[in-house]
């Protein structure tokens, strides 16, 4: 079963970043690690009252195995693992799971896939580093060229970030075919910026691009699981880690939660360009004026 198909239970029902960050991180754990990982979504706050002896007892593996899964957290070990956990939890929203099942009516959609998507922006939210974001919009507001990069799902956040940054006069591209992204990471160059978008940000030809990209001398912006090989290779990383069941549906809310990060960017970037840019987007609007039907007054 996948961390983003856990439930808690009882009066455990409580969904944190640190929880979000543990599902995100199980493909890049250990399979024995994965085992601690299930065990802790799943039943939370009885993992507080655990000693490193008794989880690893309840869980059928060995105190180092416990203490290595703190410590891919980014943990010092299990006793400062448990401190973040208790706070996590402490300050958490409502966990209710809301993943579409097979056997659900359809009436029960769109409460849950709203739900899941809110659920989700907040997470994302309360995790999303204020230090890095500032980065990234530096970046971005003196770049000489901005490269967006996706696949698949990726490939529509990419594409959305493309269309808000070309009405600013900043000559920007999206690309979501691999092999026209990886000749683009060649001729990129210092400062250049490339916006490189993943969910899991273990997709082969990205971190081929991106590693490409920096070698080429240009700042590589990650939208990607914090947790995660693009992450690790990339100038700045704004991380999104939202677990979801990508087994069974295509995922939906990380695609979300990057459109939203691009829209940070993007209005962030604004800001930083000032006045100037306010007069540019006035022109645009103007021109756009004419191709909508206007509202008769009756």
């Amino acid at each position: 079963m996948s961390g983003a198909r856990q439930k808690t239970s009882g009066d455990d029902a409580l969904r944190s970043p640190l929880l979000a960050r543990i599902a995100a991180a199980q493909d890049g754990l250990r399979k024995s690690e994965r085992t601690v990982a299930e065990f802790v979504l799943a039943q939370p706050s009885i993992v507080l009252n655990l000693s490193i002896a008794e989880l690893a007892a309840r869980t059928g593996v060995s105190q180092p195995t416990v203490a290595r899964f703190a410590a891919a957290l980014g943990f010092s070990g299990y006793r400062e693992f448990k401190l973040r956990l208790a706070q996590s939890l402490a300050s958490g929203l409502p966990f209710i799971h809301q993943d579409v099942g097979p056997d659900d009516a359809l009436e029960l959609v769109a409460p849950k896939v709203f739900d899941r998507a809110i659920g989700g922006l907040i997470d994302v939210r309360n995790h999303l580093d204020s230090a890095a974001l500032a980065r990234a919009v530096k970046l971005l507001a003196k770049a000489r060229r901005i490269d967006f990069c996706g696949i698949g799902n990726s490939g529509i956040v990419a594409l959305d970030g493309q269309h808000k940054f070309f009405r600013y006069g900043m000559p920007c591209i999206a690309y979501i075919d691999t092999h026209a992204m990886l000749m683009a990471a060649t001729v990129v160059g210092r400062g250049d910026a490339v916006v490189a978008i993943s969910a899991t940000g273990r997709t082969t030809d990205m971190l081929a691009a991106a590693e490409i990209a920096r070698e080429s001398g240009a700042a590589v912006i990650a939208i990607t699981a914090s947790d995660s090989p693009l992450a690790r290779l990339a100038t700045v990383t704004l991380a999104a880690d939202v677990a979801e069941d990508a087994d069974i549906y295509s995922p939906m809310i990380s695609r979300i939660a990057h459109l939203a990060i691009v829209d940070v960017l993007a209005v962030g970037t604004a800001l930083a360009l000032g006045p100037p840019l306010l007069k540019r987007l006035e022109r645009g609007k103007r021109t756009l004026h004419d191709k909508r039907v206007h509202r008769v007054e009756s």
